[in-house]
Formats: structure tokens, sequence, C-alpha cells
């Protein structure tokens, strides 16, 4: 299924992104890229905000997000109502991460894997259709109210 996708990254996800940026638009999706554009230093919670503000108003249908470690994308996006991201760091996890939680966004840590390994992640992330059933209950639950 063809979809958008926003990613961005700071200066620690920079050549990761860039490298995941083709692969995303082989797979025939668009791609938004959101930054940062240069290696360098830059604020990853500017960029997680504008990659969950673009899924938000329904502009993309997911996001990915990559700094040194994926945590502080991965907490700074969750923050937002609505997100529901998960730091992945292989492919069972991102296969999960989607059929039971119907995660919108992921978040990879540059420093912590190799492009192989989140090339594979990515395929995964897109690839697998959310579940649904029993998991909708415990999805609202996240709901912020």
């Amino acid at each position: 299924m063809t979809e958008t996708v926003v990613i961005a990254a700071d200066h620690g996800g920079f050549d990761l992104k860039n490298a995941l940026v083709p692969e995303l638009r082989a797979l025939g999706h668009e791609v938004v890229d959101l930054g940062t554009m240069t290696g360098d230093a830059v604020d990853y919670p500017d960029f997680a905000a504008k990659v969950t503000d673009a899924i938000r108003a329904r502009r993309a249908s997911r996001g990915v997000l990559i700094c040194g470690s994926g945590i502080g994308m991965s907490i700074a996006a969750n923050r937002h109502d609505g997100i529901r991201c998960a730091l992945v760091s292989e492919a069972t996890s991102a296969a999960l991460c989607r059929a039971h939680n119907d995660a919108n966004v992921l978040a990879l840590g540059a420093r912590l894997i190799g492009e192989e390994a989140a090339l594979d992640i990515l395929r995964v992330f897109l690839s697998t259709p959310y579940e649904g059933g029993r998991h909708d209950l415990r999805l609202a639950k996240l709901a912020v109210v």
C-alpha cells in the first residue's frame, strides 16, 4: 500500500535518514523529509514535533524518527496525542509494534543499529498490518482524555 511517510532526524541520525529515504521511495511511498538537512547539531524534540504534527494533521500516515539512540526521539514523539512511537532495534519488535500497538511512528537509534538492520526494520514496520480485535480496547486506554 502506497502511503505518505514523514521522516526526520537530528544530527546523530542524519546519515541513517539519508540512507532510508531512497528505500522508502523504492517501496513506492511518497516521502516527506523534514530534516535535518545537515550534520550540524540540532535539538531532537524539534524534529519529533515536525513528524508528529504532520501525522496529527493527516499530511502523512506514518513517520520515522532517528537520533543517536532513538530514545530521545521516542520520548519526544510519545508526548503528542494520537502518536504511538516505538523504539525498535530488530525486525520482530517492528512487526509486533505494528500488529499489536498500531504504532504510527518508528524510532531508530543510528548509533546502535547498522544500516542493513535499519532497512530491514523499516520494511517490516511498513508492511505489517495492525491486527485490531483484542488490541483495540488496549489502544483505547492509551488515548489522552
